[in-house]
Parts: structure tokens; sequence; C-alpha cells
């Protein structure tokens, strides 16, 4: 696995109703405007799961993915590429539809359909499948950018930054919809643990405005907390949000495997959390979620 872009676990939390305030403020207290440069070809991997209306939770809003597109542009990089695969339906389908083709030819970046070729292949530290096909793109990027909403999952747990690459990226050409006729869905924890070895996410953003509570991945329930969680640390960022759920590290495997591989960092007191504390972020979480507060520890 190659070195992301900043090998610290600095992850930043912010609330604000206005999401892509949110987004913005969390990015800043992490420091995030040096961390693409002029030479980068950098890729956003955007939730667009399916074709679901943004308030639902299902997947990430217009205006909030603006702002991480604005931001992906700040340092004028030589590419700016948006990357998303849909796994329940065509993926241009769910983009035109949901506005975010408008977005792209708007602020005049690239967008490239994970779910076709041309493909280069990669070989995988798992059973079933033990290699996949990935889009070119995946050789050429020099900085990755997962964002996505955090959604309760009935068999993977959690979506967040990490899911959110590990399943959107392997094509549907390949894997069929929803993605499992290779068995990826079989022991999704191990495929995800796979995923997240051969593919470094150097920005996460998760936003939880809403997030998608009850279950999921389609049919929870949406609750607005207006927090956002950015880092450098797609393992730190996703230990974070399992908290807001009410789960540990230990208690999702794909997490855990990752954080004793030493690929992430599960140990909160490890990493440079900013903004919000994280007692007061679960407390607002759950206040806002279930009409109570309570925090993990």
């Amino acid at each position: 696995m190659q070195q992301r872009r900043r090998n610290t676990a600095d992850v930043g939390i912010a609330k604000n109703e206005n999401e892509s305030l949110a987004i913005a403020e969390s990015l800043k207290l992490i420091k995030a405007d040096n961390l693409i440069n002029n030479n980068d070809i950098v890729v956003i991997s955007p939730n667009w799961v399916q074709l679901k209306d943004p308030s639902t939770g299902d997947i990430v809003g217009p205006n909030s993915f603006r702002e991480v597109v604005q931001f992906a542009k700040k340092n004028n990089p030589k590419r700016v590429v948006v990357a998303a695969g849909s796994a329940g339906q065509n993926t241009l389908e769910v983009m035109r539809a949901a506005g975010f083709e408008k977005i792209i030819n708007e602020e005049q970046v690239e967008f490239v359909d994970l779910n076709h070729g041309p493909f280069t292949r990669i070989e995988l530290n798992h059973n079933r499948p033990s290699a996949t096909n990935l889009n070119k793109i995946y050789d050429e990027m020099t900085f990755l950018i997962s964002f996505s909403q955090l959604k309760m999952h009935e068999v993977a747990t959690l979506t967040a930054s990490i899911k959110n690459i590990a399943m959107g990226w392997p094509p549907t050409e390949e894997h069929g919809h929803p993605k499992k006729n290779l068995g990826a869905h079989d022991d999704i924890h191990g495929f995800i643990r796979a995923m997240a070895e051969k593919i470094k996410i150097d920005l996460s953003i998760v936003s939880a405005n809403p997030a998608m509570v009850g279950t999921g991945p389609h049919n929870g329930i949406a609750r607005h907390t207006g927090i956002v969680i950015s880092g450098t640390d797609p393992v730190a960022v996703d230990t974070i949000a399992a908290r807001f759920l009410g789960f540990k590290v230990d208690a999702i495997r794909y997490l855990w495997d990752l954080k004793n591989m030493n690929i992430g960092v599960g140990e909160v007191e490890q990493m440079n959390i900013c903004g919000m504390e994280l007692v007061a972020a679960e407390k607002a979480f759950s206040k806002s979620v279930y009409g109570e507060e309570f925090s993990v520890d």
C-alpha cells in the first residue's frame, strides 16, 4: 500500500446546519489546504450508490458535492476527476437525476464511471474474489478523496469513507449489480479490508448531515445532526464515525483488522482531533438522532 499524503491521524469535527459550511470548517481544522499540489491528479469518489434523494441520507448532496469539488480545485492540480460507480443503478442516471452532472460541467472537472473500463487488474489479499479489475484511473491518481454520508449498514455495520471506496470502485461489468457476482458480499468485511490495503485514501470526508440510522444502507431513517468529520487517516475517521453510531473500533471487523495491520489509527488517544471534543460530538449526535445524549465511553 502506498503512503497517504499526510501520514498522521488528523481529524476535524465540525458542526454547522449548513452542510457545505461544516465541510469547509472540518477541512480548515486539519489544515487541508496544503494537502493538494499543482502536480496532482485528484480523484473525488462521492457515494452515489443509487438514485435516492439526498435528503434520505442515501447519497451525498449536490451543494456539498460542489464544496468538495471546489476544495479539490483550489491549488490548481493537473486534473480533478470525479469517479463513481453505482452498485444499484446506472451511474450516469444517478449523476444526472441528482444534479451532479450539472455541477461537474459547471466546475469543468472530469468524470469517470468506475463501473466501466479501460481497466487495470489488482490482486487482493482475500480468498473470494482474490483479484478485481479497477478503472485505470487507479494507476493515474495521486490523491484520493472519499466523500460519503454516514450510514448504518445491515452487513458492513457502517458506511463511511473506507466502505465507500471499497464497494464503489469494483466495476459492475465484472461484479454485477449489486456487485455480488464474484463473492464480494460473501465476506464483506474481509473484502473491504483487502480493498483498503490496496487503495490509499488521502482525505476522508464523512457527513452526518444527514446520517442514516436504524438500518441501512438504503431503508434507514435520515437524521440531521449538522456534524461532518474530515481527516487524513480513513481508519481514524471511520473509527470516530462508528462511535457516533455507538460502536467502538473492535465492533467492526474490517476497522479492527486495518488497525491491527497498522494501516491506520484506531485508538482515539493516538489521533489529533481538532474542533469539537469527541465526547461533546457524540452527545450532540445522539441528541439529534435519539433525543437523548450519550457517549461511547
